[in-house]
Order: C-alpha cells, then structure tokens, then sequence
C-alpha cells in the first residue's frame, strides 16, 4: 500500500502549481500598468536635476510634459494653411483635454522664420505613464494637414514611442522567448514530452514572479519600468529552464541505474538541489548588489530578477521533479532510458575531456590568450551613453519630428533647461548662462503661455527666481549633455547656490549616478559570489580560480562588444547602465555553468582523485551544460526583438557572454586549471590533503 501512495506527494505538489496558476496570472497581468519609464523618477534625491525637479513645482504648480507639435513644408506656409494648422491644434488640444491628459493651454502656433514650419507645445500630465502612448497617437491622427508633414515630438512624443518599445513584452518578447526555448529542448531531448515540462516550469515560475512584483510595485516597495520587467521575465525564462535542463538530465542518468522512477528522482534531487540552490544565490545575491545603486531603475531591477530566480529554483525542485516522478520513463518517450544502458552522452565531450587531461598546459595557454587578446579591446568600449532617440530603433515619428524641429527652430526649444537662481543674482547668472557654448537663448520664467519674451520680469518664489535656457543643440543628444555640463562649471563660477535641471541635466545626472554605480556594484558582486562559491565547494583556491576565469570571460565579452558595435553594427555608442547590468548578468549566469561542472567534479574527485574527477565531470555534463547555455543565450537574444537599443546590446552581451562562457572557459580554461593544480584546488578541505596522486597521465575513456 505505501509502495502504491507513493504517487500521491508529487500529484499534489502539481495540483498545487496547477491551481494558483490562473490566480497569479491575473496579478502578474497587472505589472505592466505600474511601470514608470522616465529618468526622473529614478534618480537619487541629491541629483542636482531631482532638487531643481521639486522647487521648478512652486513655480508651476501643474506639472507638464511637453508635447511638439510640428508642421512641416518644402514650401512657403500660405495663410490657408496656417489657419487649417491653428484647426488641427484646437482639435489636438480637445482630443487631450477629452482624454484627461491635458495639463495646462497650449502655446499659439510659432512660425518658424524660415516660414517652411510651425511648431506649438502641447502641456500633457506627466502621471499618465504608458497610457500617454495611444492619446498621443490619437494627436498624430488628428493634427495632420494637407500639403505638410507632421509630428508629435519634444519630450512627449519620445517618451510615448519609447514607452511603445516595451509593449512587447507581454507578447512579441516572450513568444520569441518561449519559442526558441522549446526548438532548442526539441532538438537536445527529441522527445515531444519534455520540452514542454520544462517550458511549463518556466512559465509557471514567470507567472509566480512576476505576480510577486506586482505585489512589492503596488505597496511601493520596489520600483518596475520596462526595461525591468522584460529583463526579469527573460532571466527567469533562462533560469528555469537551465535548471529543467540539469535534473532531467540527472534523472534520465539514474533511471539507468535505478529500476525504480522514485528512487530514481530521490537520488537525483540529492544530487542536484545544491548546485541548483547554489546556482541560484549566486543569482539572487549578484542581482540584489543593485539595490547598491543610486538609480532606483536598478535598485527595481535587483529585487525583480531576485524573485523571479528564487522561484524558478522552486519551481524546478518542486514542479518539474513532481511531473518527471508521475510519468517516469514515459516522459522520455520515444527514447526512454532502461536499467543498464550505457549514457547516451557521445563522444565529442569525453574527447575534449581528453584532450585537455594530455594537453592541460598547452589548451590553458591557447585559450586564456584568446580570451586576454579579445579583453585588450574592452577599454575601448563606449559607455558615453545614448540619447533618446537613438535608443529607439526603426521608425518613430517623434525621432523624425525631432530631425526637423532642429532643421528650423532651435533644437531645444519645446524642452528648456531649468536655472533656479536667488532673486538678487539672476541676472549675472543669466548673463553667464548665456555665455555658455550651446545656449540659444536665456529668459525668466514669467508665467505667461506661449514664447518667451525676453524683458519681461521674472516670477519669484521663496527669493528664487527661474530661468527657461534654451539649447542650440537636440535636448536629448550627448552634445546637449555636455553643454548643460559646461553651464553648471560656468554658474558655479557665477553663483554656487544656482542649480541646474531640466530633461537633459536628468540624462547628465543619470549617466553620472550610473558611471558611479559601476564603480560601486562590480566589487560587491565579485565578493558576494566568491563566499557564495566558497561555502558551496567548501574552499578558497577553487572559488578564486571561477571568478578570475568569469571576469576574464566578461572582459572578453566587451572587448568583442567593442569591436563590432562600432565596426559592425555601427552602434551610436551605449550606456554605463547597460555596462553594469551586463556584468552583474554575465558574472552571476557565467558562475552557474562553473558550479555545475565543479560540484560534480568535487563529487568525482573524492572517488577518483581530482585529476580524474574533473575530466570525468567534464564529460558527463558537457552535453547538459552546453544546451543550458545554448538556451540560456537563446533567451537573452529574444530581447533583441524589442525596437530599443540598448536591450539589443543587453542582448548580445549576455548572449555573447554565455556562449564564451559555456564553449572557452567552462569547457577548457577552468578544467585545465584544475588538472595542473589538482587536490590543491580544494583547499582547505579535506580534499586538498589526499595524497599525491602517483599514477601516470592516461586518455579519458569515452564515458
């Protein structure tokens, strides 16, 4: 009878996954409505731009974010067709104003003085997040005239394409994921049973994550934008399935042995729970060092991924295990394992075990310099950072708006940069300003719609008075960036108590705090990773030797990154953020693939010497290790798909990253290493003081 229960444990631990699916389903639909996807809400409360962000609200009580409203002509505008452009911006303003969204009067149509365009600014509520995107698509519909060109841009029509960029995510992001997934699983297991256990497992243990953001989002605990969301919802994609990947493959190994299916998954869960558990720390810890950073984009992103890794780990231990127990050999199908077969692991990885067991010098010295001659270019690599509009790939209305604002009117016109100033200095403060390389023009903030008007007197509030600074140059580009970076040098000169802010100090003040941030996390993720791998292997040489492997690894990555976003891809540059996530990603992930090698080679290595037991852990996991990176960079490429660069580049790195990972040093570098240290790798464990191994170097027999 106890012998026949036995099924009874997995069908409710299945039950029990199968029946909160549909109930955190429907929180984790409920992610996507709490994103906040501007630089501004996640920037630090000293940033110079968040201090002016607050005072700049005593002067405008109602908060706005501009919309540009542009007409375009290759000819003269006659007065028909300016009287049909003052229609279409009465229509715009109704289709805001119908929509809730409008926060303040638009400004009068301002003819251009090449008399070729007309530009007007249309003040939207800056609280309305990603619903902003179908109220400004409903504007591009209605402002368009006969005859001319027209554009919704300015700080509006970016941020609503750029929010577009992410509406993939529930759908175009993860069906790229997903699908790829289950081709990979259909290759490696050629069965049509487990590849959709596995799928299950990672889309049981997304659901659950992302429900469990919602939860933290909506009290406020943590921070979600999109870039977040897509990036955990890959991860735990990734995750679960490399995690699928090692017990079935350590389940099929002891069918082999076992005659029973439970005793089989008993023997397998022993032998897998802790590298999956480990794997997983290193995961969670690594992704928590951003709760480090000082741009709370970041600080969102670490407890995000942390959870959703957490419950991939779960959901693989407890989910999966239970599905394989119920179906035993049958979830094998057409090719199930029997008692006394020989591992179907072929031959390509106990030869490569061989060849690095004869050659553990020369396969050390050939691919740790590949590895150093790609790492050289890594300096070279361009975290400047990126603006706005070349973030967004393929076509946007309000990049080719913004094109063609800058072909007739002052390129920052619509988006001013913000000087709060004492009352009694402003005017040598606005005469500095002026001065300023990159300043079109400086006016006071008088309170009246419409354009400035130079002359008119300043509104002062609490003593202080603000000026409107208009940029020569695109508010959202690198140049403007660096002018707002000259003009704060130049007002220190004039008035230390003047503060600078406005759209572009917000990119200047976030690719700062990210440059910081950089400097900050990469340590504490390197120290929290080394004591994780120290308590796993139970020693200090060995988990040494991981990381310095893993950070020659990323060092490689970027370097390759260097090269061919420039030479290649022809990338504008990119961002010190993406450069920290990328790490952070690169370290954690690269480590699982070592842990799982090195848990089995310790496992080895105290029947066999560790000589023997790495080669031997080389060739059994080869196989499984090298589909879970083949999957895992799999993922990651599928946010490639979303038209937003910089998740391209996240992409390839990670991609990249893995694949180099997995193929050079798990495969060569780390194997090779131990051969030459042998016992002393382990210590100081116990291991570490076997005796000296006498026996002659031997060729590794095909397993």
């Amino acid at each position: 009878m106890a012998r026949r229960g036995r099924w009874l444990l997995p069908l409710i631990v299945l039950l029990l996954w199968v029946g909160a699916a549909g109930p955190l389903g429907a929180l984790s639909g409920k992610l996507t409505g709490l994103q906040e996807n501007d630089n501004a809400a996640f920037l630090p409360d000293s940033a110079e731009s968040t201090r002016v962000a607050e005072l700049q609200r005593d002067f405008s009580p109602t908060e706005a974010i501009p919309a540009i409203l542009l007409w375009e002509s290759e000819d003269p505008l006659d007065e028909a067709t300016l009287g049909q452009i003052g229609q279409r911006l009465q229509e715009a303003t109704a289709v805001a104003e119908d929509a809730g969204f409008l926060a303040g009067q638009a400004s009068p149509p301002i003819p251009s003085e090449d008399g070729l365009a007309v530009e007007a600014v249309l003040p939207l509520s800056p609280e309305v997040g990603d619903e902003l995107v179908p109220v400004v698509e409903d504007v591009r519909e209605v402002i368009a005239v006969d005859g001319t060109s027209s554009f919704v841009t300015g700080p509006g029509g970016i941020f609503a394409d750029f929010a577009n960029g992410f509406e993939g995510i529930d759908g175009l992001l993860l069906l790229a994921a997903f699908g790829v997934v289950l081709l990979i699983l259909l290759v490696v297991y050629r069965s049509p049973i487990l590849p959709f256990l596995v799928i299950a497992t990672a889309g049981l243990a997304l659901t659950a994550g992302t429900a469990v953001a919602y939860l933290l989002a909506d009290a406020g605990l943590i921070t979600v934008n999109g870039q977040s969301q897509g990036i955990a919802s890959i991860l735990v994609v990734g995750a679960a399935t490399d995690y699928g990947l090692l017990l079935v493959s350590r389940f099929r190994e002891e069918l082999r042995t076992e005659a029973s299916r439970y005793a089989a998954m008993r023997t397998a869960l022993r032998r897998s729970w802790e590298p999956i558990v480990a794997s997983g720390a290193t995961v969670v810890l690594g992704v928590l060092c951003l709760l480090f950073s000082d741009l709370a984009s970041n600080r969102g992103l670490g407890p995000i991924s942390a959870v959703s890794v957490t419950l991939a780990v779960v959901a693989a231990l407890t989910f999966l295990p239970a599905a394989l127990t119920l179906l035993g050999r049958a979830a094998f199908w057409p090719f199930r394992p029997h008692v006394g077969d020989q591992v179907e692991e072929g031959r390509g990885w106990p030869r490569v075990a061989a060849l690095v067991g004869r050659r553990p010098r020369r396969v050390l010295a050939l691919s740790t310099l590949a590895l150093v001659a790609a790492a050289v270019f890594a300096p070279t690599y361009d975290a400047g950072g990126i603006t706005f509009t070349d973030a967004i790939r393929g076509e946007s209305n309000a990049v080719d708006g913004q094109e063609a604002l800058g072909r007739h009117f002052d390129a920052g016109a619509g988006a001013p940069t913000v000087v709060v100033t004492p009352e009694g200095d402003w005017p040598a403060v606005a005469e500095a300003a002026a001065a300023t390389d990159g300043i079109a023009s400086v006016v006071p903030f008088t309170g009246a719609q419409g354009p400035p008007q130079p002359g008119a007197d300043p509104v002062v509030v609490d003593g202080l008075v603000r000026l409107d600074v208009t940029l020569a140059v695109a508010p959202d580009s690198t140049e403007a960036i660096d002018v707002v970076q000259d003009l704060r040098d130049r007002l220190d000169d004039a008035d230390p108590e003047a503060l600078v802010g406005g759209d572009t100090a917000s990119n200047l003040d976030a690719r700062e705090t990210a440059a910081r941030d950089l400097r900050v996390i990469v340590p504490s993720v390197l120290v929290v990773i080394t004591v994780v791998l120290a308590l796993l292997l139970r020693a200090l040489v060995a988990p040494l030797l991981l990381v310095a492997t893993v950070v020659l690894s990323v060092g490689a990555t970027v370097g390759v990154a260097a090269l061919l976003f420039e030479n290649v891809f022809g990338f504008p540059g990119s961002d010190p953020g993406i450069l920290l996530i990328g790490f952070v990603f690169l370290v954690a992930l690269g480590i699982d693939y070592n842990i799982f090698l090195m848990t089995r080679a310790r496992e080895e290595s105290a029947r066999h010497g560790t000589r023997d037991g790495v080669l031997r852990a080389l060739a059994v996991t080869g196989g499984v290790i090298t589909s879970a990176g083949l999957v895992l960079a799999a993922t990651f490429g599928a946010l490639s798909v979303l038209p937003l660069l910089f998740l391209v580049q996240l992409a390839f790195l990670v991609g990249f990253g893995v694949l180099l990972d997995t193929f050079v040093v798990r495969s060569l570098v780390v194997p090779s290493a131990v051969v030459l240290l042998g016992d002393r790798t382990w210590w100081p464990s116990r291991l570490a003081r076997r005796r000296p191994e006498t026996e002659p170097e031997r060729e590794l027999e095909p397993a």
